[in-house]
């Protein structure tokens, strides 16, 4: 196909689409702008101009390349063994809206992807200015920025500033994030897709860790993930507070009074927990910025279907060749039976655990 038109189709792909021309342009613009200022890591490292923390940094990434193909299965291609340094902190800028009494996301619709939860720009000023519309039409809007995105497979995708500044277990996890994609996606199902893209990574970390042979760092990535698995597990307490509060008969007023109130005791818990723990409120400024239904709603996105997924990889004795033909499997599905198959995948092995547990009790 003609190379434009397989750009904009590529990037209906990667960001969220929309028929407006501007939209496309920008997209397009963006990609290339991406692509034009990225340098395989071979020519960045062997330049002697090269900073040689860079350096460091990206003979850790060819490291952690290879171990993804070569240990987690992951697509063997052309990705991430090229860097660009696109000098901000984030290649994108993701919109997300949901209904004032909702936590249901907005979806734009395309060819190809289907609907997906959130529209991208590469331009913050763009981003920001679709949010006041949404806006002023009524909605709860979140801007978040985004330090990577995947293009499928369908080009070459570089290790990035944007997140090659976090640290290696970071750029691990994304680089493992975003293969996941290229292996498995399914057309507009955004919480499968992502569901499935965290576990592999979590997964992927946990792996490359061991390889490393590194007990202490193992211990600080594990700290911070159960930091965040307890953080969830406290906005999903309260998304079902607020989900009850918007079911319900009562007048607007009434609504909006609550639901801030809902808001300001999630707060609160979160502060009190930490305190108690003796751990510091690492997402205390997550909490305290534009705290609104869109914001809660998009961290579901990553994480709704995520015990599924880990129960699926249990299932199948972690291992990742068999879980990942599991996982294509399901994607083939209509979208209701594929929920279904993963609910039940993650209540047959809860139901194992407690008569295993039950078992060892006695």
């Amino acid at each position: 196909m003609p190379r434009v038109y397989a750009l904009l189709l590529l990037l209906t792909l990667a960001l969220s689409g929309c028929s407006n021309l501007g939209y496309y342009s920008q997209a397009v613009g963006g990609h290339l702008e991406v692509m034009r200022a990225s340098r395989p890591i071979k020519e960045v490292v062997e330049d002697p101009q090269c900073d040689p923390g860079l350096k460091k940094k990206l003979e850790e990434v060819h490291q952690i390349r290879d171990f993804a193909s070569h240990q987690l299965g992951l697509p063997d291609n052309d990705s991430y063994r090229s860097y660009a340094d696109l000098q901000r902190p984030y290649v994108t800028w993701n919109v997300f809206a949901a209904p004032e009494f909702s936590l249901r996301t907005e979806k734009w619709c395309m060819l190809v992807v289907g609907c997906v939860a959130y529209r991208g720009f590469y331009n913050q000023s763009e981003a920001e200015a679709l949010a006041e519309e949404l806006r002023l039409q009524g909605f709860d809007v979140y801007v978040g920025g985004v330090p990577a995105y995947s293009t499928l497979g369908f080009f070459s995708d570089p290790i990035l500033n944007t997140f090659l500044r976090s640290g290696s277990p970071e750029v691990a996890r994304v680089i493992f994030h975003e293969l996941a994609h290229q292996m498995v996606y399914v057309e507009g199902d955004t919480a499968f897709n992502e569901s499935f893209a965290t576990l592999v990574e979590n997964e992927g970390l946990r792996r490359w860790l061991e390889h490393k042979g590194n007990p202490q760092l193992r211990r600080v990535v594990d700290d911070r993930r159960q930091q965040k698995t307890s953080f969830v597990e406290l906005v999903n307490s309260y998304r079902s507070k607020l989900h009850d509060i918007y079911a319900s008969n009562l007048p607007d007023d009434a609504k909006r009074i609550a639901k801030a109130e809902v808001m300001g005791d999630m707060k609160r818990a979160y502060l009190s927990q930490q305190e108690a723990q003796g751990k510091p409120p690492v997402y205390k400024q997550w909490l305290e910025k534009d705290l609104n239904n869109a914001k809660i709603a998009s961290l579901a996105l990553y994480t709704k279907l995520y015990p599924a997924f880990e129960a699926l990889l249990k299932e199948e004795d972690n291992n990742l060749p068999r879980f990942y033909e599991r996982v294509r499997l399901l994607g083939s599905m209509p979208a209701a039976e594929r929920t279904a198959a993963l609910k039940q995948i993650q209540s047959s092995l809860q139901a194992n655990d407690r008569h295993e547990l039950t078992h060892v009790e006695n």
